[in-house]
């Protein structure tokens, strides 16, 4: 038989059930698994140890803040502040950028510039050169022409006797006529473009030797060391370590440098001649000078890549190295 449950019993039941359920979150569980007690103390284990490990963490922090020599170091300290006072003036900056562009890129432009005028005249003076060969070549031509008109003449018997002599005679001076431009034309065109540029520089200019000595060394190609060039740009005159040299030429001092395998050197400008003197030992002079021949402008010494003491002299026109020797004699 069925045991009667008295209304008492069923109201507590009721309750127990309910707490159950209010614990597990409002799912039935069977009430063999339902162990509330355990569950909280885990969960308040877990926030006790997570709260000493921030703790320890921010404990940590402090103490790499307080004892650290070198976030807070009295350097970096004053480094910071240094820049934190310094004050910016834009207008200077702007001034010193527009100085430097004035000063190089827009003189490098402006030198381009000349570079392409002055390759642009040198081609247009080389094709007036071939104009006039074909010139010649036409009137020699036409000059031949005559001439076998006049041999045919004088063949077939026209005009005879002294008729005929003064076309032969006539010939002769045309033919001798025609050898001569032809030599001259022959001679025009053989010129090398640094025959030209030195013909142009004695025509234009004077230059004088800048010092007497030995010649140990002259342009063009030569048997390469670690120290001497294949291929010698000057020509270097051989003297004892302190003796004065001179200016071949007039001009202005763009530029005294020590870098470089010329060691003490220093380059004067006329229009587009430039005379460079290397190996110095001494250099009188500075950028920017003024200077006249046969002014006193260095002394002879053996920096930058040299064997013993000289003087390099070089010599260059639109940036082109002429041989110093097509110039001035140094025997």
């Amino acid at each position: 038989m069925e045991r009667t449950i008295s209304a008492e019993e069923r109201i507590r039941r009721a309750e127990e059930i309910y707490q159950r359920r209010k614990m597990q979150g409002g799912v039935r569980v069977p009430s063999s698994n339902v162990n509330s007690t355990q569950k909280v103390e885990y969960s308040l284990f877990k926030k006790l140890i997570l709260q000493i490990a921030i703790c320890l963490l921010i404990y940590f922090i402090f103490y790499l803040i307080k004892n650290s020599n070198y976030i807070f170091s009295e350097n970096v300290i004053s480094k910071t502040k240094e820049f934190l006072s310094y004050d910016i003036n834009f207008q200077n900056v702007y001034k010193q950028a527009e100085e430097y562009y004035n000063n190089n890129i827009k003189a490098f432009l402006l030198q381009k510039n000349e570079d392409t005028e002055q390759s642009s005249e040198q081609e247009e003076s080389n094709i007036q050169v071939n104009e006039q060969v074909e010139e010649n070549g036409q009137e020699n031509n036409e000059q031949q022409n005559n001439i076998e008109t006049s041999n045919e003449i004088v063949e077939g018997g026209i005009g005879g006797g002294e008729e005929g002599e003064e076309l032969l005679a006539n010939e002769t001076i045309v033919e001798s006529a025609i050898q001569q431009e032809n030599s001259q034309a022959s001679e025009e065109i053989q010129l090398s473009q640094m025959e030209i540029d030195a013909n142009e520089i004695k025509n234009n200019y004077s230059m004088i030797l800048p010092l007497r000595g030995t010649i140990t060394s002259r342009f063009g190609p030569r048997e390469p060391t670690d120290i001497i060039s294949a291929n010698h740009a000057g020509i270097d005159i051989a003297v004892n370590a302190g003796t004065v040299f001179t200016a071949a030429m007039e001009g202005k001092v763009t530029c005294v440098s020590t870098e470089g395998g010329y060691g003490n050197h220093v380059y004067i400008e006329k229009d587009d001649v430039i005379t460079l003197y290397a190996h110095c030992q001494t250099i009188y002079v500075k950028e920017g000078d003024t200077i006249v021949q046969g002014q006193q402008i260095g002394e002879v010494g053996e920096s930058g890549n040299a064997t013993g003491p000289h003087l390099h002299f070089e010599v260059r026109k639109a940036n082109r190295v002429v041989n110093p020797e097509l110039i001035l004699s140094f025997a």
